[in-house]
This record gives C-alpha cells, structure tokens and sequence, in this order.
C-alpha cells in the first residue's frame, strides 16, 4: 500500500506528558498489519437503500455527462443530501475497519450532551488504555479543558486522548460504545459494529461506505458539528510546563487536506466538512462534504489500493467532481435511508422505529462478548503485541508518518 495519508505527531512535549497513558493498556491487536484480510466484498452484502447497493462492484446509471471515474478504493459512495440519491456506488455495504471517520459517529451521539463552555478537570485514568501508535492531540492529566477545545481535538486532529476523555464524560468507554451503536441502529446504519469510540483497529470493528455517509449526514444536522469540522485551523490549550508554569497554546490542522489544502492537496472548493483516517487495517479512509449551487453532496472513500500519494484525497475530488457534473440528470442508484429503520425490501422508505434500548442491548452485547475472549488472552499476549507494533510504527516514522484511529 502506498504512503498513509495520516496526521502528523502533536508536539513533543504533549508527547511527554501523555507516553505513559498511551501504553498503559493495549486495545485488540489487528489480526493484520497490512490491510483487511479479505479483499473481496462478501455475499449477500446489506440492501438497505435498495438492491443495487447490495450487490459488488461500480453501480451507476448511464447519463449523458461524463463517466463516472474509475477508482481504486476498495468502496466509495457518492450521494446528494438534499434528495437523499445515491449517485453511485462501489461495495456500499462492504463492512470494513472505519479508522477515524468513525469519528463522525461519536460526534453526532454525545456532541449535544454537553455545553461547549463547561470546563473538565483530566484525569489519568482517563486516557489509560489508548492504543499504541493512536493520534492524539496533546492533553494532559490534570488539565482542565473546555467542552469546545476536546471537539476541535477530535476532529481536526483525530485525537484519540480526546475521544477518551469526552466518553469519561459520558458514562466510559463501555457506555460510549453502547450508545453509538443505538444511535447507528436508529440512523439506520446495519453494517456497523462499533468497538472502540475512536476508530482504532479492534476485532470485528467495522463501517461501510453507506453508514458512514448516514453518519455525516446526521452530523451536519448539528452546527457545532458543521463549524469544528468545517475549521482548517485553531489553537488548542498548552497544558503545563515541566516547570509546572502554563506552556503556551499551540496550532493544530484539520487533517482532511481537502478542507486545510495542506500537504499537496489543494483545498476543494465549496468544502462543508469532513473526517478523514488511516490505520493499519483500514488503510486511508475519508468522509467529506461539499457544497455548490445550493446542492450538498458527501463523497465516502475506503481503502484505495493504487499507492499513489494523496489517493484517498484525489479520488475523493473525482467523485465530487463527477456528481457534482451528473447530479441534476443521473438517476440514482439508491437512497439514503431517511428513518431509523429501512423497508423490509430496503427500499429505503423509513419503516417502524426499532426501540433504541433493543437496539443498544442487543448491538452493544455483540461488542462486550466479542471483546472478552482478547480480554482473557490479553495479560499473555502484550508484550509480543507491544514489540511488533513498535516495530511496525518505528517503521512508519521512519517514513516520517504516525498511525491511530
């Protein structure tokens, strides 16, 4: 695969302060560090949205317009928010590791419990348990930081610590994780299995390139949501010095480089928002949002294979592009669920609410058991675990990259 497409390290001193946190207690292992295992859809892939999104391989209509293009991500989607159409797809309902941009998730399900003011005292305990290698943004414990500030370190620099810390603020990981997947469940989102809120690789972690879609969607019906991920830039918080003094903030980047035009990509025009990840098992990974002449289209990328540098990027902008120039004559290949639950036939007509609370037991109870068996396995296997992925990572930065959720 080619160059990772991910953020690059938080300042050193953040580094410092958090490297015992970070080892602490290992996640589960990916089973691989080159990628999924399989590398072709399975059968019988989710129809939810209608048939076509079921089926493998490039699904569009002929249109007169230009072709849709031809790309190496392993799914992508391409829809139109406004009508809820799908405009084209590849593998929609391929489950595959999400990295970050299951980011979006965690967003759109405890964004609105807290006001963006209210201040929280760090704890250590709270960013015990970060994977080795995560992304992260550079808090400490023992600092206090406001609600606004751990969102933009979510979001624009995918910080793992971050996610951890907002979860402790909601119930812990395990709660967390319970109420992502009822939200999933209610937005209509069947491919989804969430294990660990931030999107770093864990045993039967997955998304599709159609629920992820469903996540921006819903996202972007928050404006807290829209303005910290439609931010290039900011300031977060310094934290304390060795001295124990105050150190200074300092800038973090959005790592979509579509919004931040950074690392050669250009900035796409009329960009609304979007999150962007890598990990090993996910490879590069992008959900992004864009809108012109009043019309808002997300184009949805997993895993490009050509190994070019800035694929998930570029083809990103051809999917844009390309619906963009097709969106007003194209007749769609399939929809955008608009309820909590799809049609028996998929058609993607909204059917009967399924009680969250079934929802979340029975979602959530899948994780826990899933999760119980590396648990058990866990006091043997971590340090083989630790030395190959500092083995692994050692790697990446000597290529000048990091890897996490």
């Amino acid at each position: 695969m080619g160059r990772p497409e991910i953020p690059r390290a938080f300042p050193i001193r953040a580094a410092t302060a958090v490297g015992t946190a970070v080892l602490a207690v290992l996640p589960a292992a990916p089973a691989r560090a080159d990628g999924p295992a399989q590398r072709q859809p399975p059968p019988g892939m989710s129809v939810v949205g209608g048939a076509r999104l079921g089926r493998a391989g490039v699904q569009v209509n002929p249109v007169d317009g230009p072709a849709a293009p031809e790309l190496s991500a392993l799914a992508w989607m391409v829809s139109d928010l406004g009508t809820g159409g799908v405009l084209g797809a590849k593998n929609a309902h391929w489950p595959l590791p999400p990295a970050s941009t299951l980011k979006t998730l965690f967003a759109d399900t405890l964004l609105p419990r807290q006001s963006a003011d209210t201040v929280h005292r760090v704890t250590a305990a709270e960013l015990a348990g970060l994977g080795a290698g995560s992304s992260l943004v550079g808090i400490q414990a023992g600092q206090s930081y406001k609600v606004s500030d751990l969102w933009l370190g979510v979001i624009l620099r995918s910080g793992n610590d971050a996610v951890r810390t907002l979860a402790a603020m909601n119930g812990g990981v395990p709660a967390a994780v319970a109420a992502m997947q009822a939200r999933a469940a209610e937005l209509g989102a069947r491919d989804t299995r969430v294990v660990s809120p931030d999107g770093y690789d864990a045993p039967g972690q997955v998304s599709s390139a159609y629920d992820l879609t469903l996540f921006l969607r819903s996202a972007l019906a928050n404006p807290d949501f829209t303005r910290y991920a439609g931010t290039a830039v900011a300031r977060f918080p310094g934290g304390l010095t060795a001295k124990g003094t105050a150190a200074p903030a300092f800038q973090i980047q959005n790592s979509n480089r579509m919004l931040a035009g950074t690392e050669g990509v250009a900035r796409y025009p009329g960009l609304v928002a979007g999150k962007s990840g890598y990990t090993a098992q996910a490879g590069n990974t992008l959900v992004t949002a864009a809108a012109r002449d009043g019309h808002t289209l997300v184009a949805t990328i997993l895993n490009p294979q050509s190994g070019k540098s800035n694929a998930v990027y570029n083809e990103a902008r051809q999917l844009l592009d390309w619906g963009f120039a097709v969106r007003a004559r194209a007749e769609p290949v399939g929809s955008l669920v608009a309820g909590p639950a799809s049609a028996p036939d998929g058609s993607g007509t909204a059917g009967p609410a399924e009680p969250a609370l079934a929802g979340a037991l029975r979602t959530a109870g899948w994780a826990t058991l899933a999760a119980l068996p590396f648990a058990a396995l866990l006091a043997g296997a971590v340090l083989t675990v630790r030395r190959r992925r500092r083995r692994r990572h050692r790697r990446a930065r000597a290529a000048g990259f990091t890897s996490g959720g």
